[in-house]
């Protein structure tokens, strides 16, 4: 490990020049804080955490419509037990659960099938959210809903993709990044190929990269080796995890159930092709189908920098309610709600302060 810290400082001296690098993934933020790794690093690398953490990018609209659908009769809706306190334009899931409303929080999709078939006379909503690392398995229940013949459980999807994400970025001229920390969890789904116009169309080098604090150190050092090389490639250092080709099972789920739609991040807006929404055969268990979702959502919250944030334009410490007005204790925005959200590691870990 010194060794490797040693030739990182060496790089960065040969480079010349500061570097700004992207961790994707969330919890590759909350990695980066919890080993220290900031700490270790020549002055002239800033780590950056981008749009990776599902929760963060939920968008106050869905979360309206989620406690909508949950407001209905003979409705219990059920979600991962993160997105119980993101913000609303009114209210949050938890507030709606304490007017009234039936929301419980699960740790598996099939939690809630379980639910469907000990209620068969309600409704069952799951509040499907993640990235490609969670959608498989809400994939799964979905076709383990029909073969059990459950017809009273439903999805709201919420899910999203990275690698559309990361061009949007990309496409944005404010977004100042040499190179990115790419997501291992999600990359164990989807493999190297989706991420290969990073390095083709942007001419930007990035590594897909573990959780323990060597995998960083290592992805680090890769991505400085070809800067100081001028090369743009995409290259993988958690190999013990990631194929090139991905896992193919988990991806067939995925397209056996769902296709690719544009939908809205928080913070950052409509993004082509970065959702997905049941396929037509699938519709009849799309809850956004079944009832009225019509909301009046208000735009991001006025003065937070959620947005930006995500992009890696600015850090927390730069939003002027972190710390204030928002806290983990009251959030304000989605970034300080989630245990990998940025806000929240950054107030966690006292950094920027």
């Amino acid at each position: 490990m010194k060794i490797l810290i040693e030739n990182i400082h060496l790089m960065m001296k040969e480079l010349g020049r500061p570097v700004r690098l992207m961790e994707v993934c969330g919890t590759h933020t909350v990695a980066i804080f919890r080993h220290g790794i900031r700490t270790i690093l020549p002055d002239g690398i800033m780590l950056l955490s981008g749009p990776g953490c599902p929760v963060c990018v939920t968008s106050i609209e869905d979360i309206d419509k989620a406690v909508k659908i949950a407001s209905q009769p003979g409705v219990i809706l059920t979600t991962f037990g993160d997105m119980m306190r993101v913000p609303g334009s009114h209210k949050n899931l938890q507030e709606a659960r304490a007017d009234g409303a039936d929301i419980r929080a699960l740790y598996s999709p099939m939690d809630a099938l379980t639910i469907a078939g000990e209620n068969p006379d309600q409704s069952v909503i799951f509040f499907a959210t993640g990235f490609e690392t969670t959608s498989p398995s809400v994939a799964a229940t979905l076709c383990e809903a029909d073969r059990m013949e459950i017809h009273n459980f439903h999805i709201y999807s919420n899910h999203k993709l990275v690698p559309p994400a990361l061009r949007a970025l990309l496409d944005d001229d404010r977004v100042e990044v040499d190179g990115f920390i790419l997501p291992g969890h999600v990359s164990t789904i989807i493999g190297r190929d989706p991420y290969e116009f990073i390095s083709r169309d942007y001419k930007k080098p990035s590594v897909i990269a573990g959780f323990e604090a060597r995998d960083i150190l290592e992805a680090i050092a890769m991505l400085l080796a070809q800067l100081v090389k001028k090369e743009s490639r995409l290259d993988i250092q958690y190999v013990r995890a990631v194929r090139t080709e991905g896992n193919p099972r988990a991806i067939s789920l995925i397209e056996t159930c769902f296709i690719p739609v544009d939908v809205q991040w928080r913070g950052i807006g409509t993004i082509t092709r970065s959702g997905l929404s049941l396929r037509e055969e699938f519709r009849y268990r799309d809850a956004s189908k079944l009832f009225d979702i019509a909301v009046e959502s208000i735009p991001d919250i006025r003065g937070c920098a959620c947005g930006d944030v995500l992009k890696g334009i600015k850090i927390p410490p730069d939003c002027p309610l972190y710390g204030k007005k928002c806290t983990p204790e009251n959030p304000v925005g989605a970034c300080m709600v989630s245990t990998e959200g940025s806000c929240s590691a950054y107030y966690k870990y006292k950094a920027g302060t």
